[in-house]
């Protein structure tokens, strides 16, 4: 049980550690219908680019063996409808997101994809999954495990959840490694993002919070050591454009 004096980050900003959650999803109830605009404004489209390298990693098969993915906190999708287009008819891929409104807008552009008997939606939390020990073949979370509260408890949820031989993939905005392009990162995220924000949702605040999120989240080799002592193997990394992101991996052995 959470103690009553433990803190967080919330951005920048320390908050008794259960009242994360619900600022969180504050912020994504304010920003889901316009949510996949934004991260093509944000990135100039490149978050595409991350997501598409993140499918051809996980490599899902193109037979009709069975294949159940488990995408986390992937409400409106993208990484679900990614990898049903890429596998055989054997996939089946469960998004689970802790947001209604997220899920809805992912349910509704799975209907209109034709991949609403390929993909579920799920409301749940990565803290504590409705799942089965060793029910999925893969584990995807693509820019959100920065927003869990306890990301210990999601790892090993993560590990849980997942069969042996079943791989763990992790998508999160890491620490730019091009000199030069830290500054102009920072002058971007701190004050376009924001502005971009208020332009297309009404909320600057959300965005705001979005980017501080990052700042706060642990380098990679710090986050890497996380993931092995969630229990898994060979684990790995690899940062793309000059670090903005990094593609973590662990397997269950």
């Amino acid at each position: 049980m959470d103690q009553p004096d433990q803190t967080t980050h919330f951005g920048f900003r320390d908050v008794p550690l259960g009242e994360k959650q619900t600022l969180v999803n504050e912020v994504f109830h304010s920003v889901a219908s316009r949510y996949d605009v934004m991260n093509d404004l944000m990135s100039g489209g490149l978050h595409r680019v991350w997501k598409d390298i993140m499918i051809n990693t996980l490599n899902p098969p193109k037979s009709d063996a069975p294949f159940a993915l488990l995408d986390v906190a992937g409400g409106t999708g993208d990484i679900s409808f990614r990898a049903a287009r890429k596998a055989g008819s054997g996939f089946h891929a469960t998004v689970c997101d802790i947001n209604g409104d997220m899920l809805e807008v992912g349910r509704q552009r799975a209907y209109k994809l034709g991949l609403d008997d390929r993909v579920d939606f799920v409301e749940g939390n990565a803290e504590k999954l409705a799942f089965p020990d060793r029910s999925f073949d893969a584990y995807t979370i693509a820019f959100g495990i920065r927003n869990v509260p306890q990301i210990e408890l999601a790892l090993a949820e993560a590990h849980r959840v997942l069969k042996h031989g079943g791989r763990f993939l992790c998508l999160e905005f890491s620490t730019v490694e091009v000199p030069g392009l830290d500054k102009l990162y920072d002058l971007f995220s701190f004050n376009v993002i924001p502005q971009l924000g208020r332009a297309v949702t009404g909320d600057a605040e959300s965005y705001r919070y979005l980017v501080e999120s990052i700042r706060q989240f642990p380098r990679p080799s710090a986050f890497a050591e996380m993931i092995s002592a969630a229990g898994f193997a060979r684990t790995s990394w690899q940062t793309l454009s000059g670090g903005i992101v990094a593609l973590h991996s662990g397997w269950r052995l």
